[in-house]
């Protein structure tokens, strides 16, 4: 009766031992909850926010931002923003590029601006450095003065690599990495076929990064499927064998390669030795996309073995004794029953090979050679170059190309069949 009591007193609500309505100590508890669990994970919050999205971002700011030339010449920024396109260059034009040139060769920025002109034109950064150098001997008419200086001067493409430069914010280095360059009228056009540097490297790099996927999934399918059917003993011992590369670092690893497969190394010598070849025909296995793909293959099949038999261990052996028991064959239990139950594994092992292959760098540096050479040795050029937009946006590219690769493997497998262990 007591209890009957109390109930009806708070109006028929369930409350706690002090009082409190039972919905609302309910809701205060797991607002509680919530704010331990954002606290648990704070730090690798942060940590991502540091490491990743702010550098990303930074990156893709980078790709679309370069003053070397706006910052430095002013009365040319003012000119273009009061011209709209496709005006003549007129004799205020040559001023504000006398008054320009003098302020560079005075804060000694003509070779800075005249890089960033160089990006778009090839070949203007002489034109700049050496007009600069002239710039206090320039007196009115400022036209006449220019193009007797240099006749680059008059040429419509050189302004409009300017006007497209007169603002930090560009989209020209994209531009750049889909092979275009400015025709002699300024405008925009497709780089000839045989002159296509970066869709070809695009192009090959996610063409070996898949030949490399491909040969990894064909030589780690079975190793996995011994480390998941073998006695634990035996198992352990192949793991660590697998492991075991992890243990070395990866430039003594690919210096390995080098002895072995160079000219004059181990398994040619082994080739000439056994009669395989002729001292003459030996086989040009180290610097050229066969090297690549080679070492390539070593260094990341670990990253696909592991997601296999992480997968591979949980699929009960009774499944195929019953397959065979109904009568299939060896080669129909593989194929209806082992290996649906391994796609997991194949997929994330292959996205994972590939993304890893993709934005390889000091592996094709080593043994590449020219030939093989990826998209990460060319955005390293430009790094050492100190173009760091257009390093940024072949970056950005790369990121874009593998974002949509994600995109289509969800689409037709689903990232909630990937599975890493």
């Amino acid at each position: 009766m007591a209890d009957l009591s109390a109930s009806s007193a708070t109006g028929g609500l369930l409350t706690t031992a002090d009082g409190r309505p039972l919905k609302a100590a309910l809701a205060t508890a797991q607002q509680r909850a919530k704010r331990k669990a954002f606290l648990l994970v704070l730090p690798l919050l942060l940590f991502i926010v540091l490491t990743f999205i702010i550098p990303i971002g930074q990156m893709l700011q980078r790709s679309m931002y370069h003053d070397g030339f706006s910052a430095n010449a002013p009365a040319l920024k003012a000119w273009f923003a009061e011209n709209p396109q496709g005006t003549e260059p007129d004799e205020a034009a040559f001023a504000a590029l006398a008054s320009d040139l003098k302020l560079m060769k005075q804060e000694k920025t003509a070779g800075l601006a005249g890089t960033r002109i160089n990006y778009s034109l090839g070949g203007t950064r002489s034109l700049f450095t050496g007009s600069a150098r002239s710039a206090d001997k320039l007196e009115p008419p400022y036209k006449e003065a220019l193009l007797a200086d240099d006749p680059k001067w008059g040429q419509p493409a050189v302004w409009q690599a300017m006007r497209g430069a007169s603002s930090a914010y560009t989209s020209e280095f994209y531009m750049i990495a889909m092979d275009m360059q400015r025709d002699d009228q300024g405008n925009l056009e497709r780089v000839p076929e045989n002159e296509r540097i970066y869709a070809y490297l695009f192009v090959k790099t996610f063409a070996l990064s898949g030949l490399i996927t491909v040969i990894c999934l064909a030589l780690a399918f079975p190793v996995a499927h011994l480390l998941a059917t073998l006695p634990m003993k035996w198992s352990n011992l192949l793991m660590i064998l697998v492991l075991l590369p992890f243990w070395t670092s990866l430039l003594v690893r690919t210096s390995s390669w080098i002895v072995l497969l160079q000219g004059q190394g181990v398994i040619n010598n082994i080739l000439v030795s056994a009669g395989v070849v002729d001292d003459q025909g030996r086989l040009e296995m180290i610097y050229n996309a066969t090297g690549t793909v080679i070492v390539m293959t070593h260094i990341l099949l670990p990253f696909m073995i592991l997601p296999l038999y992480s997968v591979m261990r949980t699929i009960p052996p009774s499944y195929a004794r019953a397959a065979r028991s109904l009568g299939a064959t060896s080669w129909t239990t593989f194929r209806r029953i082992y290996l649906p139950q391994t796609l997991p594994g194949i997929g994330a092992g292959s996205l994972l090979v590939f993304i890893l292959a993709v934005g390889y760098y000091i592996t094709p540096a080593l043994v590449g050679g020219a030939s093989g050479s990826l998209i990460s040795n060319m955005i390293d050029f430009h790094m050492d170059k100190a173009n760091w937009s257009m390093a940024a946006a072949l970056s950005a590219m790369l990121l874009a190309g593998v974002l949509v690769l994600y995109w289509l493997y969800d689409r037709l497998v689903g990232i909630d069949n990937l599975k890493l262990g």
